[in-house]
């Protein structure tokens, strides 16, 4: 398994449950895992992965959660992730004066729009991951598929598989 050194999420299916809970006024709940927030906050940093957030939805709880987490790279509002993950691992290579690409990249979606990506990520070398219940076109594609569904550890999980394999790899 090559370094891994960015971990892009999607975030309803995948670090939340899908449930989409709206007022009147708008957006108001959306549930976390705990066990996933730990992987995130205080795992990956010890592994030398940054968190990646690309998202279709625009709002104020996935900031908030991803400040609590102290993820930097939070792309909301996102019609083409493919373009969005193209145009970060550009600007990294820049900043870091390396030459990271799809081999170094684990995704982890749920649904038709995290395919394109994911895809591009698993047919170079990178890690391709969804939740128990994530759609079937995203499971044929994906080469770790959690035993938890999204927002019930999945991403947690991912991240102790990854952990464990980079232990391996030493």
């Amino acid at each position: 398994m090559s370094r891994i050194r960015y971990l892009i999420l999607d975030v309803d299916g995948t670090m939340t449950d899908g449930h989409i809970y709206i007022s009147p006024q708008g957006e108001i709940m959306k549930a976390f895992h705990v066990r996933d927030g730990y992987g995130i906050h205080s795992m990956l940093p010890l592994m030398g992965i940054e968190p990646v957030i690309i998202t279709g939805r625009n709002n104020e709880i996935v900031a908030k959660r991803a400040a609590e987490l102290s993820i930097k790279y939070v792309f909301q509002n996102v019609s083409d992730k493919v373009a969005v993950m193209n145009d970060f691992l550009a600007e990294q290579n820049k900043k870091h004066n390396q030459n990271a690409g799809y081999s170094e990249c684990a995704y982890m979606g749920d649904d038709i729009p995290d395919l394109k990506c994911m895809k591009l990520i698993a047919e170079n070398g990178g890690i391709a991951a969804c939740p128990a219940d994530a759609v079937e076109q995203v499971k044929k594609i994906s080469g770790f598929v959690s035993h938890y569904d999204g927002g019930n550890g999945a991403v947690r999980e991912l991240i102790d598989w990854l952990y464990l394999n980079s232990q391996c790899d030493d």
